[in-house]
């Protein structure tokens, strides 16, 4: 299914057509809720804390995350408190809040709220009802929440909108769901505050142009590895010239494969779906080979496992020349609310 709907959406394949009257109702309905918030008949609510939303308006992945954990690190550094609030997406308490730490079961809250928590160093809350999750970071002592991947949810007013593209895939054919990978119309990008590119913009689509003065490049390096057991680490690139199984349960799976390759490794595939509640079982493949998968995977396995398992983190980078303004505009926002409250 990945593949057909990679080639359906990003490289031009003509099946999209079968599915246009389905995306012609997807539209009539994101358009009409739309309408009910301009209208009022549906209303956005502050939140107890100044919210930051980090989202994207495709389908996949696209970088969220570890932009998440670095503008978090970011705000803390500038003495403010942070906190995550998230969907909880591939876990099985996300009706209620709860409180995500280091230890927390993945099947649970979801793996990435727990990567967040592990990376972050800041307080996670998983909740469908976002204003509940926000009032519990609150109590946890945030006085400023990021909503990793709230761009959708209207009903929780935010302070600050930052959309995630994927350079490399853009918005793929410009189509909404199901023909395209849009959730909402390519339009939206003229609202929200701030574009991030996870990497130099290979598909504009001609929208880039009108929100280019936006628009801010990062990339995830990967410089290290580590055995899911932890006895050891060891640099990426001594991996190079070997072949290795990749396994990856994330939006955009062939992002790290390539990653990999980039590295000199020779790369047997292993996609599954997002979020994926992946087993020990699944992960042995009959040979001596390194399996490499990413951290977001890793943590749904436990550290119970041989010493070829390995993972490999990846950290944001961004010019300072480009992030200091906007980070500059996200904390002027902050001080100006902080009168208000």
């Amino acid at each position: 299914m990945y593949d057909w709907l990679h080639r359906t959406w990003y490289e031009g394949d003509s099946s999209y057509r079968i599915l246009l009257p389905l995306t012609g109702v997807y539209w009539l309905l994101v358009a009409l809720r739309r309408f009910l918030y301009r209208i009022g008949v549906l209303a956005s609510k502050k939140a107890v804390a100044p919210v930051i939303v980090v989202g994207n308006i495709t389908a996949g992945g696209t970088g969220k995350t570890p932009l998440t954990i670095w503008l978090a690190q970011k705000l803390a550094a500038e003495g403010f408190s942070p906190g995550i609030v998230s969907r909880g997406y591939g876990g099985s308490k996300s009706s209620t809040s709860m409180r995500v730490d280091i230890a927390s079961d993945p099947a649970v809250v979801g793996d990435e709220p727990v990567l967040l928590a592990r990376r972050s160093a800041c307080p996670v809350v998983v909740d469908r009802n976002r204003f509940r999750a926000v009032e519990m970071l609150v109590d946890a002592g945030a006085n400023v929440v990021i909503a990793d991947d709230g761009l959708q949810h209207y009903r929780l007013g935010r302070l600050y909108e930052i959309c995630v593209v994927d350079g490399t895939r853009g918005l793929g054919n410009g189509y909404m769901l199901p023909a395209g990978p849009l959730r909402e119309p390519a339009k939206r990008l003229e609202s929200v505050d701030r574009i991030l590119l996870n990497g130099p913009l290979v598909k504009s689509n001609g929208i880039f142009a009108a929100v280019e003065h936006k628009c801010v490049e990062f990339e995830l390096r990967a410089s290290e590895a580590h055995r899911l057991n932890g006895t050891l680490s060891k640099p990426i690139d001594d991996f190079s010239g070997t072949t290795v199984h990749a396994v990856a349960a994330i939006g955009n799976p062939r992002r790290f494969f390539d990653l990999l390759r980039a590295h000199g490794m020779q790369v047997i595939e292993h996609a599954f779906p997002d979020h994926a509640a992946l087993t020990k079982e699944q992960l042995h493949f009959g040979d001596d080979f390194d399996v490499i998968m990413t951290e977001k995977d890793a943590v749904k396995l436990g550290d119970g496992l041989a010493d070829n398992y390995w993972t490999m983190p990846v950290e944001l980078v961004i010019d300072p020349l480009l992030s200091a303004p906007w980070l500059e505009e996200i904390l002027n926002r902050l001080k100006s609310e902080e009168g208000t409250r």
